[in-house]
């Protein structure tokens, strides 16, 4: 149940990204690459923090190459991710890179770790996606996204698979290496490969100097402290499963919309955070019998 917990926390927190980085965006123009490459270098900076505190600073050797990896697949999912939502919109966006990454992490977890699917927990992972499925796309709808579609949804489903590859990675990686530096070592080689990004965002001082608050939550709050909860989760929970639980965050970002900025969410919204829930509901039942 722990690992159920501190992964549920980390998807809730995540589900808030949306609502600063539209404000961020709004107030201050900065760019989605910016805030990516922000994003991971503070988060390096405090999972660091973390592993010195915690008395646990080295990874293994072996997992030099996998960091590497998965900090590629966190720079290729915040450039992917942030990019489609400029060319197709955030609920196609979410739509496809949610409820995709969870279905790439069973089949991969399947052939790379042996992980099994149960029925229940397939059954689970099934209406969890379909729950998502309707609690993104309606009642919001997708407007007329013909020009750029097929870009956006490219991006969009590499943003899902990059994620996926991450979760598999780490969960193999967790292992060997203490979950807090393997984390920091993570985010600072994703913040490596996106830094040339900023030549083409080209950040003035004046946007860092006026979104610093909600840079710094960003990089602290929901990617810092929260893939330490969801990394530590990982060691004790599989990796499909973990994909399940992560649904959580869209439900937790439509709830922030309908609170703040009055979006409604419609009786199939409504189905949908049922069938979310009870797939998450389901899965920690049939993961903790």
């Amino acid at each position: 149940m722990r690992g159920f917990l501190l992964i549920a926390l980390a998807a809730v927190s995540w589900g808030t990204t949306g609502t600063a980085t539209t404000f961020l965006v709004r107030d201050t123009a900065v760019s989605p690459l910016t805030i990516g490459v922000a994003r991971l270098a503070v988060a390096a900076l405090v999972l660091a923090a973390l592993a010195w505190i915690g008395g646990s600073s080295r990874i293994a050797r072996a997992d030099v190459v996998p960091c590497l990896a998965m900090g590629a697949c966190m720079a290729v999912f915040q450039a992917g991710y942030f990019t489609a939502v400029v060319l197709v919109g955030v609920a196609l966006t979410a739509l496809i890179a949610i409820c995709s990454a969870p279905l790439a992490i069973a089949v991969l977890a399947r052939i790379a770790l042996g992980e099994r699917l149960t029925r229940r927990a397939a059954l689970a992972l099934v209406i969890g996606v379909t729950g998502t499925a309707l609690l993104i796309a309606f009642p919001r709808g997708v407007a007329d996204l013909a020009p750029r579609f097929t870009a956006g949804v490219a991006l969009a489903l590499t943003a899902g698979v990059a994620y996926a590859v991450y979760v598999v990675i780490a969960k193999a990686s967790v292992a060997r290496s203490a979950p807090l530096p393997l984390a920091a070592a993570t985010f600072l080689a994703g913040g490596l490969w996106l830094a040339p990004a900023l030549l083409w965002a080209e950040p003035s001082a004046r946007q860092i100097a006026t979104g610093w608050p909600l840079l710094l939550y960003l990089g602290v709050v929901t990617t810092g402290l929260a893939y330490a909860a969801y990394t530590t989760g990982l060691t004790s929970v599989s990796a499909a499963a973990a994909g399940i639980v992560s649904l959580l965050e869209p439900l937790t970002a439509t709830l922030l919309g309908v609170l703040l900025f009055e979006e409604r969410l419609g009786a199939i919204g409504v189905a949908g955070a049922v069938l979310l829930l009870g797939a998450v509901a389901m899965l920690v039942r049939e993961e903790t019998r």
